[in-house]
């Protein structure tokens, strides 16, 4: 359980860190990078991050697949329809996550994200 003192001074970067402002402030402010609480959500969010560009490379690929099929009659329409749904799934998970990051940042919580919040522990900085 980590201090409400350093969570109360920590806790504007940390939430910030979910729309990547709060990862530039605790890399620039010698203060963020002592406190525990927003270092926590910071490695949370690049994480997130990570995956989010994972996530548009994935949608980059999906869409060139997509417009190629788009050609093929009958079969195009549902392989592109396959692709456009497991594009919105990816996106709603990241949304999710991002969601659950910014909520555990306003609560006080050092909690990990669903999934990829283990890999955070990987990081050094």
């Amino acid at each position: 359980m980590v201090e409400k003192k350093v969570v109360e001074q920590g806790k504007a970067c940390a939430v910030l860190a979910y729309i990547l402002v709060g990862i530039i402030w605790y890399f620039v402010d010698e203060k963020m990078r002592k406190n525990t609480y927003a270092k926590f959500h910071v490695k949370q969010a690049l994480i997130l991050l990570g995956l989010s560009i994972a996530v548009n490379i994935v949608f980059f690929i999906l869409s060139i697949i997509s417009t190629i099929f788009a050609f093929i009659p009958g079969v195009g329409l549902v392989i592109g329809a396959i692709i456009w749904l497991v594009i919105v799934v990816l996106w709603l998970g990241v949304l999710v996550l991002w969601i659950i990051g910014i909520l555990n940042s306003l609560n006080g919580k050092e909690q990990e994200l669903p999934v990829i919040g283990k890999y955070s522990k990987h990081l050094t900085f």
